[in-house]
């Protein structure tokens, strides 16, 4: 499958099934509402409090004199932090929780429109798909946030190992040090780069082996790594898809701030355009997953089918089809029924 064909398709289910953009929007919208509801209000009970006057925010001396000692806050007003702190855990929960579940009923959905059992979007597909993906989405973003530890671990090496190197040589020439500083620095740029690509390469794959296949959270990881290694397109294709994802989005968010300098008008065009480039962000978000969903499923299910033949004929029972004569000519009088006498002949 050609990466023109692939976005195509990816686009076209994405037409198709254009409430998942709505449903993107919403899930922003009520996250946005529910941040000043469930953390806005008490951190700003708890400014009150501290003797924060919240018009004049902006004089970030308040601040720093308010929480000089914080020692002196917490046994003071302890209860009160608390109340804090556990209003914007239960906010961070509920926001993960939300976005998985949303997460798992597009792609489901997405799914089985690349499979071909639903056409068009339906309300209850996408509730089934989000409860059907909910647990074994969790386990799998837990599995890469992992991954994603160890990779900052390792780039966090390879920069400690890169600073030694670069202290050493500052200490017999400076230009030296300057050179190995650059070279060794673009070195940890690639390496960091493309560890970061393949991280999520195999998270939207292995996301894809999840929706299509239905495996579990270790598998899909698994094959989604094997998939990868034995179709190198692939990871180029999410390579061209991301970074066009990026440099559309940031054209699209750059358009705002020559509209947020126009005069009287120019904050609501901005928070107008703002909205709408948030939208445009999620149609493009979802044809990026779409793409790579209907990639990975053409070159694997359609290709080994292609690749197998179809199947062969099967003979109902009893139904032997046409008869063919294969023996061979018999001799007069060898045949199943005796001749006929002839009574003339006396015998």
């Amino acid at each position: 499958m050609r990466y023109t064909e692939a976005i195509q398709s990816g686009s076209r289910i994405i037409n198709k099934n254009w409430q998942l953009v709505l449903i993107q929007v919403g899930a922003m919208f009520v996250s946005f509402v529910g941040f000043f509801i469930v953390v806005g209000i008490p951190l700003a009970i708890a400014f009150i409090i501290f003797g924060l006057d919240l018009t004049e925010l902006s004089r970030f001396e308040d601040v720093f004199r308010t929480f000089r000692e914080p020692s002196e806050i917490l046994s003071k007003y302890f209860a009160l932090v608390i109340l804090v702190l556990t209003s914007l855990l239960l906010y961070i929960t509920a926001v993960l929780a939300v976005g998985i579940f949303f997460f798992g009923g597009s792609i489901g959905v997405i799914s089985r429109s690349i499979t071909g059992s639903a056409e068009k979007f339906q309300a209850r597909v996408f509730l089934s798909e989000g409860k059907r993906l909910f647990f074994p989405l969790i386990g799998f973003t837990s599995l890469v946030g992992l991954i994603f530890i160890l990779v900052a671990f390792v780039l966090g090496l390879f920069g400690g190992l890169i600073s030694a190197v670069v202290s050493i040589a500052r200490e017999q020439e400076a230009t030296l040090a300057l050179f190995l500083g650059v070279f060794f620095s673009l070195i940890l740029f690639v390496i960091g780069l493309t560890l970061i690509l393949v991280t999520l390469s195999v998270t939207a794959y292995g996301s894809a082996i999840m929706a299509v296949r239905g495996e579990g959270p270790v598998k899909s990881l698994k094959e989604s790594v094997r998939y990868l290694y034995a179709h190198s397109h692939a990871f180029y294709l999410y390579c061209l898809v991301f970074f066009g994802y990026l440099i559309v989005s940031f054209l699209v968010v750059s358009v705002s701030y020559p509209l947020g300098m126009i005069p009287l008008i120019g904050s609501l065009l901005a928070l107008v355009y703002h909205f709408g480039a948030y939208v445009i962000q999620s149609y493009l978000g979802l044809v990026m997953i779409a793409t790579l969903f209907c990639y990975y499923y053409f070159s694997t299910t359609v290709a080994l089918e292609e690749e197998q033949g179809p199947p062969p004929a099967v003979t109902p029972p009893g139904d032997f089809g046409e008869k063919t004569d294969t023996s061979e000519p018999q001799a007069p009088g060898q045949g199943g029924l005796p001749p006929e006498r002839d009574p003339s002949s006396g015998i």
